[in-house]
């Protein structure tokens, strides 16, 4: 699913006249509904399925999104499992109306990640320190200029 088929009150809705571009009528993409994003698919960059977002975390002293719940593997219950990625680390693909995240489907599995039964004290400091390093992009070597 994505956000515009969940799109209850027109957010991201465009109109036409059939006589030039599309235009937009609502605040999407630059603001978008949270119940919208739930739900939408996340792929990497070599277009594999990484899975759904299942909720949206907030900091409630600051208002800011900082982590989408990901689910990855099989249906929750049966060895499926959450990871917890920073907002920051994922692209909204708006022509594609899914979310990218820069890792490897293979990185994924080895994820820091959680079940359902057991979520991690996501204020702990060294918590976050460690998921915000996981998803951090990968640097370039730098040149020794020899």
């Amino acid at each position: 699913m994505n956000y515009v088929e969940k799109d209850t009150f027109g957010m991201y809705s465009t109109s036409s006249n059939g006589m030039g571009p599309e235009t937009r009528k609502g605040p999407g993409p630059e603001l978008m509904g949270a119940d919208t994003l739930i739900g939408n698919d996340v792929y990497n960059l070599q277009d594999e399925d990484l899975g759904d977002i299942k909720e949206i975390m907030l900091d409630m002293r600051t208002g800011q999104v900082i982590y989408a719940v990901l689910s990855f593997g099989p249906i929750l219950g049966m060895g499926g499992k959450l990871f917890a990625v920073p907002w920051k680390a994922l692209t909204l693909d708006t022509q594609h109306k899914r979310f990218t995240l820069n890792v490897d489907k293979d990185r994924l599995k080895e994820a820091p990640g959680f079940d359902k039964s057991h979520w991690p004290n996501m204020a702990d400091q060294a918590w976050q320190k460690e998921i915000h390093a996981y998803y951090q992009p990968a640097r370039p070597a730098r040149s020794s200029g020899l």
